[in-house]
């Protein structure tokens, strides 16, 4: 009796290893499935928009050599990345176009767009919109969840579109320096990672930034003074500045003089002009002039 149990335990163990065995990750082998790389109507017309005008590549496939380890991330959905890159054409790309010059667009716009589905989420309760990589690369990321947002002006900026232009005027401040007028006016206030902390998060603009991000380091403020400005219309900008101390808005205003100067001398664009030309091209889109599923190759 003792005898059968023994063999009947060696045979269990048998079993229990032999599938924890077979259980072994191979780590040779990835877990995303190549998806399909057939050329689709998509790419037809990303290669007539975006890569024989301005040489700009739209990636909205899965790539482990575009996406960053240190997050779990998702392929964009093919049906809403198709939309997103209208949207970057007609609100980034082409207002660009029309208020600096094609040419300004292929010498200083990122020749990629990497898109991914989902946020890249921190340990600290925030994520990551996008980034800027070496002048050439913006990652937009979220893509996802572009339906959430798509009928709401001001949540499809601050989600998509305020990010590219962010990012953009990082690529922008690669190529000219930021002035050092403006690294100086709230010179001691800037906080790296505290940004997202109390009490930062909440008393942001009575320091004199014009969000709590911007609080970070003079390169996010410069580029969030950038990007914020012309996403919004003269209302919706007074709307954020409301109940800011005249000492906070003179501070404020002393960034935005810096950021208007520095686009008119350094590439001759006049700050108020983008802005305005943005906005009408918004109004555009949200008045259902700009077919955001259209794959006409023109």
């Amino acid at each position: 009796m003792k005898k059968q149990i023994y063999k009947l335990f060696l045979s269990v163990l048998f079993i229990a290893v032999a599938a924890c065995s077979s259980d072994e990750p191979d780590y040779n082998r990835s877990v995303i499935t190549p998806g399909n790389t057939e050329s689709t109507e998509f790419d037809s017309w990303l290669e007539a928009n975006f890569v024989n005008p301005y040489n700009i590549a739209f990636k909205y496939r899965y790539e482990d050599i575009e996406s960053d380890f240190d997050y779990y991330v998702v392929p964009a959905d093919y049906n809403k990345a198709i939309k997103l890159a209208h949207l970057v054409k007609y609100l980034c790309v082409e207002t660009y176009n029309e208020v600096a010059g094609v040419d300004f667009t292929c010498e200083y716009f990122p020749k990629m767009f990497f898109t991914i589905g989902e946020w890249e989420y921190k340990n600290n309760g925030t994520f990551i919109l996008g980034t800027a990589e070496g002048g050439r690369k913006i990652l937009l990321a979220g893509v996802n969840d572009l339906e959430r947002y798509i009928q709401n002006a001001n949540m499809l900026n601050h989600y998509y579109f305020k990010t590219i232009h962010h990012e953009f005027t990082h690529i922008l401040n690669q190529t000219k320096p930021i002035p050092t007028d403006f690294q100086l006016v709230t010179g001691n206030g800037y906080v790296a990672d505290s940004w997202s902390e109390e009490p930062f998060n909440q008393i942001y603009l009575s320091r004199g930034f014009i969000s709590s991000y911007a609080q970070h380091s003079y390169q996010e403020d410069f580029a969030e003074m950038m990007s914020i400005y012309i996403t919004n219309d003269e209302a919706s900008w007074e709307n954020m500045l409301e109940g800011a101390s005249s000492e906070s808005l003179a501070l404020i205003q002393q960034k935005l003089d810096i950021v208007k100067s520095y686009m008119s001398t350094s590439f001759g664009i006049d700050l108020d002009v983008l802005r305005n030309t943005l906005q009408r091209r918004q109004n555009e889109v949200f008045s259902g002039k700009v077919d955001l599923e259209d794959l006409t190759v023109k």
